[in-house]
């Protein structure tokens, strides 16, 4: 019988320890402020996109080869339409 009184009594203890652990999280994430919030991005800037002379296949603008005779994807395909350079 004296087993399971401190049984009772260590189970009592457990239940309160635990839940002053969970009062005391809760206040403290209430007490923190929230994180702020990322910034709502807009649609970025539109990007100008050419087709590859060669092939048709669409690249930005930035990436294209430039020839005489227009804009490629690669320097094999430059080669050729135009030919090797001079």
């Amino acid at each position: 019988m004296k087993y399971l009184l401190v049984l009772a009594v260590v189970v009592v203890a457990f239940y309160v320890w635990r839940n002053n652990r969970r009062v005391e999280r809760q206040e403290r994430e209430a007490a923190a402020p929230p994180p702020p919030r990322p910034a709502a991005r807009g649609p970025g800037q539109p990007i100008a996109m050419v087709a590859c002379r060669a092939c048709g296949t669409p690249l930005p603008q930035s990436e294209a080869i430039t020839g005489r005779e227009g804009s490629y994807c690669s320097a094999e395909h430059q080669q050729r339409i135009e030919g090797p350079p001079a």
